[in-house]
C-alpha cells in the first residue's frame, strides 16, 4: 500500500490518507494499484460486452438502438458525444437554454451502455470521508466545497425524480459508512472530527463508535463503528432513459451504434469542428465530451489525465432466511484495510437483490492482470471475476447475520457479476470546461468511478459555462475546472509518475 499512502504532491491531489505510524490508508474511491500506465485508453468495446443487471432487464426498449433519423445529419449546433448520465443531462440543459438549437447525441454502442448502465445503483454524497484527501490536496475551502457538491447532487437527482415521478426504482433512506477493521475505525473518526472543526456540515449525521452498537444497527458482525446520512439508490438505466425520451420530445437526435473516430478543424465555414464516424461526418460549433472513461481515446491531449479502468459488479439473490421482513434495508459502504471497499445496494424498494460493488479486495488482482494486458482497460466484457466474487462471498458469510446460516436453494446467492469502466482522473477530481486550446470543445468528464454523485450538477453546469456563465455563478468547485494551468502541471507530473513506476 506504499502508492495508496503518496502524497504525490506534484500531482495536486492527495492519493491516499493515512493514521500516524500506520499503514492503513482511506481512499476508498480507487483501491488497489494505479495504473502503471496512465497513457493507456481506448475506444468502447463493440463486441461481447457483459450485461448488467440493469441493462438485462430493459432489452426490449426500443430507445437501445435508438435512431431519430435514418442518415446521420450533415451539421449540427452542438454534438454530444456519449449518451450515459452526463450526456443524457447536457443534452436536456442544452434544450432548456437554446430550444431552438439543435443536438446531436453520437453513442458508439446501446443508448446508455457505458459506466452509468453498468454501476452498482448508487447516488450516494460523500458527506466526510473524502475530505482529508481534498483537504490536503486543495485546501479546506474547497474540500468542503467538494463534499457541498455531493448534497446538491444527490438532492437535484432526487428532486427530479420526485417532481417527474420517474419510475427508477428510486430508494431515500440511511446509507451507512462502517469500518470493520480497528484502524480504518481510528481513521474514520479522526477525519470526521477534522471534518466537524472545519466547519463542515455533520448534523444530519448519526454517529455510533461503540461496536456493539455499532454491529446491531449496520447488522455487520464485524462493525467497529457506524454513520448514517441519508442517500439513495436508483436503477440508473430507467433514470437515463426517462430524460433522453424527454429531449427527444424536444427535437434532440440521438444516434446510436456510431462511433466518433477523431475530430478535425473545418474548413468549410459550415461549423468550427467535424466529428468523424465510420456512418459520415458532422459539422458542429460546438461539442461536449461526455464519454468519461475513454476520453483520451478521441481526444489525446488527455491521455494521462483519464485512465480507463474496469471494475467488477456482482449480484446477489439474499436466500428466504433473510428475505421479506428480514431484508437488509439500508445502503453501505464498508471500509476495509487498504482503502478497500464494499458498496452494497439492498434495492429495498424493488426486488431485494443486492448489488456488490465498489473496490474489494479482490480488485488489485484485476488490476494487475489488466497492467499486464492493457488491451482490457476498456474490457467491459469481464464476467465472473474469481477473485472478485470470492471476496463478497467471503464477506456474506463472515459478516452478514443470517446468510451463512441457512441452506441455499437454486436461485439463491451470488448469480451474475459484469463489468464496467470507469475514468480515473489523475488528481482525483473530474475535468469540467473549455478544452484549452480548442474553443468549442467542451468536457465533463473523468468522475473516478464517482459520477452519479457529481453529475446532475456538473453536466448542466458545463452548458451554463457554455452560455456565458461565470464559474463563481455555476457553483460547481472550482478545482474540477479544466485549465491550461491544471492540464500543464498534471502533464508533467503524469511523464514523472509513468517514468519512474
Amino acid at each position: 500500500m506504499k502508492q495508496a499512502e503518496d502524497t504525490t504532491s506534484g500531482l495536486g491531489g492527495a492519493i491516499g490518507v493515512t493514521v500516524a505510524e500506520s499503514s492503513t490508508a482511506l481512499n476508498v474511491e480507487e483501491h488497489a494499484s494505479p495504473p502503471t500506465n496512465q497513457a493507456r485508453t481506448g475506444y468502447p468495446k463493440q463486441d461481447g460486452q457483459s450485461l448488467s443487471y440493469w441493462l438485462q432487464q430493459v432489452r426490449s426498449d426500443p430507445l437501445l438502438d435508438h435512431r431519430t433519423t435514418e442518415n446521420l445529419p450533415n451539421g449540427a449546433d452542438t454534438v454530444i458525444i456519449g449518451s450515459g448520465i452526463t450526456g443524457t443531462l447536457a443534452a436536456r440543459e442544452h434544450l432548456s437554454i437554446w430550444p431552438d438549437r439543435s443536438v446531436v447525441i453520437l453513442e458508439a454502442r446501446e443508448f446508455c451502455s457505458g459506466a452509468t448502465g453498468r454501476n452498482a445503483g448508487h447516488c450516494k454524497p460523500d458527506q466526510w470521508r473524502g475530505f482529508a484527501k481534498f483537504e490536503k490536496a486543495y485546501g479546506t475551502e474547497q474540500a468542503i466545497k467538494i463534499l457541498d457538491n455531493e448534497a446538491d447532487t444527490w438532492r437535484a437527482l432526487t428532486n427530479y425524480v420526485q417532481e417527474h415521478k420517474v419510475d427508477c426504482d428510486l430508494w431515500i433512506g440511511e446509507t451507512l459508512d462502517v469500518p470493520v477493521d480497528d484502524e480504518v475505525a481510528e481513521l474514520t473518526k479522526e477525519i470526521f472530527e477534522r471534518y466537524k472543526e472545519a466547519g463542515g456540515k455533520v448534523d444530519h449525521i448519526k454517529v455510533t463508535t461503540e461496536p456493539t452498537s455499532a454491529a446491531q444497527i449496520s447488522r455487520i458482525k464485524d462493525a467497529k463503528a457506524c454513520y448514517a446520512w441519508q442517500a439513495s439508490t436508483l436503477q440508473p438505466w430507467k433514470l437515463t432513459a426517462h430524460v433522453m425520451r424527454d429531449n427527444l420530445d424536444k427535437g434532440a437526435n440521438l444516434q446510436t451504434y456510431t462511433t466518433a473516430t477523431s475530430i478535425t478543424r473545418s474548413n468549410e465555414g459550415s461549423g468550427k469542428w467535424t466529428v468523424h464516424t465510420e456512418r459520415g461526418d458532422i459539422a458542429c460549433e460546438n461539442i461536449i465530451h461526455a464519454t468519461n472513461a475513454y476520453s483520451a481515446a478521441l481526444e489525446p491531449d488527455l491521455k494521462g489525465l483519464i485512465t480507463p479502468k474496469p471494475h467488477v459488479c456482482t449480484k446477489v439473490v439474499p436466500p428466504r432466511a433473510v428475505s421479506g421482513s428480514r431484508a437488509i434495508k439500508n445502503s453501505y459502504g464498508v471500509l476495509l484495510p487498504g482503502g478497500a471497499l464494499f458498496s452494497i445496494n439492498p434495492r429495498s424498494t424493488a426486488d431485494g437483490n443486492v448489488m456488490f460493488g465498489g473496490s474489494n479486495p479482490g480488485q488489485q488482482a484485476l488490476d494487475e492482470w489488466v497492467d499486464e494486458h492493457p488491451e482490457n482497460c476498456v474490457n467491459d466484457g469481464l464476467t465472473d471475476v474469481e477473485g472478485v466474487t470470492q471476496c463478497v462471498q467471503s464477506f456474506i458469510d463472515n459478516n452478514f447475520e443470517g446468510w451463512n446460516q441457512t441452506t441455499y436453494g437454486p436461485g439463491e446467492g451470488i448469480q451474475s457479476s459484469w463489468s464496467g469502466v470507469i475514468g480515473l482522473s489523475i488528481d482525483g477530481v473530474p475535468f469540467v470546461g473549455e478544452l484549452p486550446g480548442k474553443p468549442g470543445q467542451w468536457i465533463c468528464a473523468g468522475h473516478h468511478g464517482h459520477g452519479m454523485a457529481r453529475t446532475f450538477t456538473a453536466a448542466p453546469g458545463l452548458v451554463r459555462l457554455m452560455n456565458g456563465e461565470s464559474w463563481d455563478t455555476v457553483g460547481l468547485p472550482r478545482v474540477f475546472e479544466i485549465t491550461t494551468a491544471r492540464v500543464q502541471k498534471l502533464k508533467g507530473a503524469s511523464a514523472l509518475k509513468i517514468a519512474t513506476v
